[in-house]
């Protein structure tokens, strides 16, 4: 407690107003002197001290702002603001609040004095505030104000207003205001100021005709003046709102050019739209005559296209036969092949069995176009072991393997998914074909196929011969073949095929390709996770 004398005079018999000590530390009074205590409303010091709410402002700060308070009083020394004060009994208070700080062993507190005010105070206080918001405007204002007196002298003028007229704002104050317009109203100033004077009233000024103002240097302006007024102890004064309108002027010239210049363009535009709707009509009936014309011409390629492709279907069935009769009249000559010439005659009948399977190997690729054309291939999914599949068909493409080259295959798909098997071993059958066809001897073909996050990735890789960029963009066109490989046997179907069977999976399929450098083909396919229902 703070007991020096000099402290306790100042707070318990002298001040008449409140005093109290505030510690921060606390959040809230530890000392408040008894002119204090009445003045809130409270019946006794210790009621105070113990008050639940802790606020004195009514509604009361938060804690954020009281902090601020404090803060910024314990930065300068002092503080002191307006507020409405909460009473503990009683309307609340309108009173002027000063917080002090000072430091006692060492630890902060704040000397809080509240001084009630008067209605004198108040109104005081609410005039300045008035005067401060009227000069703030005045000086502000983005417009020129004047404001003259009955006589028409300027008494008191705005920056802005002297800037406009190309005076020092204090130079226009005395002079009469017909020496800023000088022009307005064809002159007659004394008769339109006793008329105004005699019945004041809001009003524009030379409204529906252009005012001229006069600056300083003698050269004038377009303005826009609206008039109000006001009157002090008894006089009328006249208040000027002055507008440059320089730049809307020239606004509106250039919307008027350029509206005579869109009326000229519009002009333009009609005669070239009927024009050019005349040669529209005679273009739609040409596109008529054409479209009747291209309407036959599909007709007739859709009848050649359906023959074609029931030609090359009942031709690649009709082929299976004798090449079946083929492939078993060689066998039969292999098996009685005997004498001097069986070396000779066992390494025909070999070329012939070659033969009959790349022949063998073509019908099915049109088959397989043709059925996939017709709709009449369908994704069937199945559970299947990914491991099995893939060891399964790397050991069926073991006999087309070149000298030297060997598959190198990892999966890292444990357990089973569902997918269509018999598609994805065609998928698969048919790249490692690719990569062993177009790859040397004594290279290598990398296999990879992980399963993750129910997609299924396959990857094959080669060392081969590779692909040009400017052949990449047609690999999965029907009968498209790389220029490096025309040589190389086969039919350009192979990717196109495997781009339709991935369709019917929802796969997709990724080629990365240098050439003289290798081929990589990625597919990636969505799966099911198995079920054991």
């Amino acid at each position: 407690m703070f007991s020096s004398g000099a402290l306790t005079q100042l707070l318990y018999t002298q001040a008449k107003e409140f005093f109290g000590i505030y510690d921060p530390a606390q959040g809230w009074f530890t000392q408040v002197n008894p002119a204090g205590v009445r003045l809130l409303g409270y019946p006794s010091e210790e009621v105070f001290l113990a008050d639940p709410d802790h606020s004195l402002h009514s509604p009361p700060w938060t804690g954020a702002q009281w902090a601020a308070l404090c803060e910024q009083a314990r930065r300068e020394g002092h503080q002191a603001l307006e507020a409405e004060i909460r009473r503990h009994a009683g309307p609340p208070l309108s009173a002027y609040l000063e917080l002090t700080y000072f430091q006692k062993a060492g630890q902060p507190f704040f000397l809080i004095h509240i001084s009630e005010q008067s209605r004198l105070q108040q109104a005081e206080r609410e005039l300045a505030h008035s005067v401060r918001r009227f000069e703030a405007v005045f000086t502000n204002a983005t417009i020129g104000i004047i404001v003259c007196n009955q006589a028409g002298d300027i008494v008191s003028a705005n920056e802005l207003a002297g800037k406009q007229f190309g005076y020092v704002t204090a130079e226009l104050l005395g002079q009469r205001v017909e020496v800023l317009v000088p022009n307005a109203a064809g002159r007659h100033h004394q008769q339109l100021r006793e008329s105004f004077n005699a019945h004041p009233q809001v009003r524009g000024m030379g409204h529906n005709r252009v005012l001229r103002g006069l600056r300083q240097d003698g050269t004038d302006f377009p303005v826009e003046v609206s008039l109000s007024y006001f009157h002090l102890d008894a006089e009328l004064y006249v208040v000027a709102y002055v507008l440059d309108i320089t730049f809307k002027q020239e606004t509106e010239r250039a919307l008027q050019a350029e509206r005579q210049r869109v009326e000229h363009l519009n002009a333009d535009l009609e005669q070239k739209v009927a024009d050019r709707t005349h040669a529209l009509l005679l273009t739609l009936e040409q596109l008529e005559k054409r479209g009747a014309e291209l309407t036959q011409a599909l007709a007739a390629e859709q009848e050649l296209g359906e023959m074609k492709s029931r030609f090359v279907s009942m031709a690649s069935h009709e082929f299976r036969t004798p090449l079946t009769g083929v492939l078993t009249s060689a066998e039969l000559i292999a098996e009685y092949a005997q004498g001097p010439h069986k070396e000779k005659q066992l390494r025909h009948v070999a070329r012939i069995r070659s033969s009959v399977k790349h022949l063998n190997d073509i019908l099915e690729e049109f088959l397989s176009v043709g059925r996939i054309e017709e709709g009449r291939v369908e994704a069937t999914p199945a559970s299947l072991d990914t491991e099995t599949l893939l060891a399964e068909t790397v050991a069926d493409v073991q006999g087309l393997l070149k000298t030297g080259q060997r598959i190198d295959c990892q999966g890292e798909c444990a357990g089973l998914i569902r997918l269509d098997a018999s598609l994805l071993r065609k998928i698969l059958v048919n790249l490692l074909s690719n990569a062993i066809k177009y790859s040397g001897e004594n290279s290598v073909i990398s296999v990879r196929a992980t399963c993750h996050n129910r997609l299924l990735t396959l990857r094959v890789q080669d060392r081969g011969v590779g692909i040009s960029r400017e052949d990449q963009a047609h690999l999965f066109e029907r009968f498209f073949r790389a220029r490096n490989v025309a040589t190389v046997p086969g039919t350009g179907l192979g990717l196109y095929i495997i781009a339709k069977y991935l369709e019917l999976m929802r796969g997709t399929i990724h080629l990365d390709s240098v050439l003289n450098e290798g081929t990589t083909v990625t597919i990636t396919v969505p799966y099911e996770n198995h079920s054991a229902d």
